[in-house]
């Protein structure tokens, strides 16, 4: 983790991050809508979004996919424990895109709490006292493909009728 912070603040991190992925569907975990999200929906209107109390999702949305799920301002109002179980069944279940914006000093979790989640740090930020960690999550991104992991090195399909193991 780097101790640099960021020159942007958390809004505009996170509208970077809403327009890079521009989700059909969303799902906002959160206390409420931030500026940045609402000058995203004003952008596009068609964007589907689902919101929820911080907590675990309610029944309709915990069986429905999205295309990014934000996290913000939830994880502070939340023990860690179901925190840990919201966020996980999101990974798992509902999004293959997550973004978590945290103040870990108020909701008590570690960087290494997120990292057990494959979550990164993408962001830190500073104003006064506070400091705001942004953690992302890209399946596409999580882990590259190893160059032996191939067909080549699979089956070696010269030594058919050769050998007897």
């Amino acid at each position: 983790m780097t101790d640099r912070f960021s020159s942007r603040t958390p809004q505009q991190a996170l509208a970077a991050l809403l327009d890079l992925y521009a989700p059909k569907r969303l799902l906002l975990v959160g206390a409420g809508e931030f500026p940045a999200l609402q000058a995203f929906r004003e952008a596009h209107p068609q964007t589907e979004l689902a919101q929820a109390a911080p907590g675990l999702l309610p029944a309709d949305l915990a069986g429905q996919r999205f295309d990014l799920a934000l996290v913000v301002d939830c994880l502070e109002h939340i023990p860690k424990r179901a925190g840990l179980e919201l966020l996980g069944g999101i990974r798992n279940l509902n999004a293959s895109r997550i973004a978590v914006l945290a103040d870990l000093d108020a909701c008590g979790w570690q960087s290494t709490d997120f990292y057990s989640l494959a979550l990164q740090v993408s962001e830190r930020f500073s104003r006064d006292e506070q400091v705001l960690t942004l953690f992302t999550y890209d399946l596409r991104e999580y882990k590259q493909v190893p160059d032996w992991l191939n067909a080549k090195f699979w089956a070696n399909p010269e030594n058919y009728g050769k050998y007897w193991w």
